[in-house]
């Protein structure tokens, strides 16, 4: 094992990281950028070190300066945690040439699962079925005879996407012209590639990932899978381990098939296979994330495995502690990502000072956090603030759990998507578990927050009211003072 690792990263997942480096007796090194001077990651690092101004492309995506710290704090390795140069296979080739181990996979392997047209063509060779679609990149005047053949509706995708960037639907071929510049605008800006593909839209679709674990070995092993359908324009709110929709016959073919997409890349480390499920039950390849995912503690928390340890081991070399045997899948967990948004306001960023916080405790909850009290929220970054997650015995549990959670997190100065996850976990779709990927789409924020607005309306009438009543007037016992409490109720303080 490495001594010092280096966390290319900020916010919850660096401090998640770095707590697992701390366990392994790691020597542990942040990054960060002038704005984030006083974040919960520099502050629990051994070493930290400034990387440039705020926004990201001259800080946390610089490699030539992460490299350069490394070297000058004398790092064995580096950890990019998710997002900004985590799936990047010209930061892993950086890293190895300057003799640094990469805590990911091969820059191979991230190239080739990033190519999300070259990942189809491998996927299919290797016997998974894929979404009806096409299998190489396409010109704009090529597009319309490829979508009449594939039939509506389409999701025009990046090449080069991930996180839901760079896709647009088009359902009818009127919208298909609008559909294309979108999607390659936005490709270009968020990934510097405009190469698109399509695939036809699979309706009433779930969306299931299995997480998988490979060292470099040639051993390769599935986690379960993760129930990912409650998104919001391609972006995954909420997030449980299993999913209701998955008999034990379809989990065994889908993990199986995740182990062999894998393989199909040769690939080492922690990583992702995304499916779509259909209601006929039949699975798609979707794609695969060559890192760790932002809803990880959730198979952590059903499985009993950190995660990140593993991925540390790996890269150091060790061969997996597990067979596929050894894996033994317990209880039900339940993900919900804090943002700074306000949703009934079209998720529009929050920004500022969090002047009070409290975070949830207590039996089978989990905070992943990056914020404190006096934390700055600015809007150079994903409004990702932390997780929640919440395990139960069972799947009723898990939700009254999270629920409880939900209930008890109060952070004041910003507002938080802490009233739409209230929300969904009250919907009685959501109990049942009958959702897809378009669940949000036929529940009316809007809504709900004049519902909210009029409770709260109420709420205040009745608390003027009572303020205006005349106060009770209540003689006082003996040797006793007159208890303010007597104006709530009954009870009160009884001198010893």
């Amino acid at each position: 094992m490495f001594k010092k690792v280096l966390v290319a990263n900020r916010g919850e997942i660096a401090v998640r990281v770095l707590r697992a480096c701390r366990e392994l007796g790691l020597a542990t090194v942040a990054v960060y950028s002038d704005i984030d001077r006083g974040c919960l990651h520099v502050r629990y690092a051994d070493e930290a070190y400034p990387i440039g101004p705020a926004p990201a492309p001259d800080s946390y995506l610089r490699m030539d300066r992460i490299v350069d710290v490394a070297k000058r704090a004398k790092a064995d390795a580096i950890h990019p945690g998710y997002g900004f140069l985590a799936e990047n296979a010209a930061f892993a080739r950086a890293c190895q040439e300057a003799g640094i181990v990469f805590v990911g996979p091969d820059p191979g392997a991230i190239q080739m699962a990033g190519d999300k047209i070259a990942a189809r063509r491998t996927m299919q060779a290797a016997g998974l079925p894929v979404v009806p679609g096409t299998d190489r990149a396409l010109l704009d005047e090529e597009v319309a005879p490829e979508a009449e053949r594939i039939g509506y509706s389409l999701l025009i995708k990046a090449a080069a996407g991930g996180g839901g960037k760079g896709m647009r639907i088009a359902c009818r071929p009127e919208e298909l012209p609008s559909a294309l510049s979108a999607a390659r605008r936005e490709a270009q800006a968020a990934f510097g590639d405009s190469t698109v593909y399509i695939e036809r839209v699979v309706t009433g679709a779930r969306h299931i990932e299995f997480q998988i674990m490979a060292d470099q070995h040639g051993n390769v092993i599935h986690l379960g899978e993760r129930e990912c359908s409650i998104q919001r324009r391609h972006q995954k709110l909420i997030e449980e381990a299993p999913s209701v929709a998955l008999t034990p016959e379809l989990r065994e073919a889908m993990g199986q098939a995740a182990v062999r997409a894998a393989r199909a890349i040769g690939y080492s480390s922690l990583g992702t296979v995304e499916f779509l499920l259909d209601r006929s039950k039949n699975f798609y390849f979707l794609e695969m994330n060559t890192r760790l995912q932002v809803e990880h503690p959730v198979t952590e928390l059903v499985s009993g495995i950190d995660l990140v340890k593993e991925q540390l081991r790996i890269a150091s070399g060790r061969r997996l502690r597990y067979r596929q045997e050894d894996i033994k899948l317990k209880g039900w967990a339940i993900e919900c990502r804090i943002t700074a948004e306000a949703p009934y306001n079209d998720f529009l960023p929050s920004i500022g000072k969090i002047t009070g916080l409290y975070e949830p405790t207590g039996p089978g909850v989990r905070v992943d956090s990056g914020i404190y009290e006096g934390f700055e929220v600015s809007l150079y970054y994903d409004p990702l603030i932390a997780k929640v997650a919440a395990w139960g015995e069972s799947r009723g549990e898990a939700i009254l759990r999270m629920r409880r959670a939900l209930n008890e997190y109060q952070v004041v100065g910003v507002k938080t998507n802490i009233p739409f996850h209230q929300m969904v976990l009250n919907n009685l779709r959501f109990i049942r578990g009958a959702f897809d990927t378009s669940f949000l789409e036929a529940m009316d924020l809007v809504k709900a927050s004049r519902e909210d607005d009029l409770s709260a309306v109420a709420v205040a009438a009745a608390l003027l009211a009572s303020q205006r009543r005349p106060a009770m007037k209540l003689p006082a016992a003996s040797g006793e003072q007159l208890s303010p409490w007597r104006r709530a109720g009954r009870w009160r303080v009884v001198p010893r």
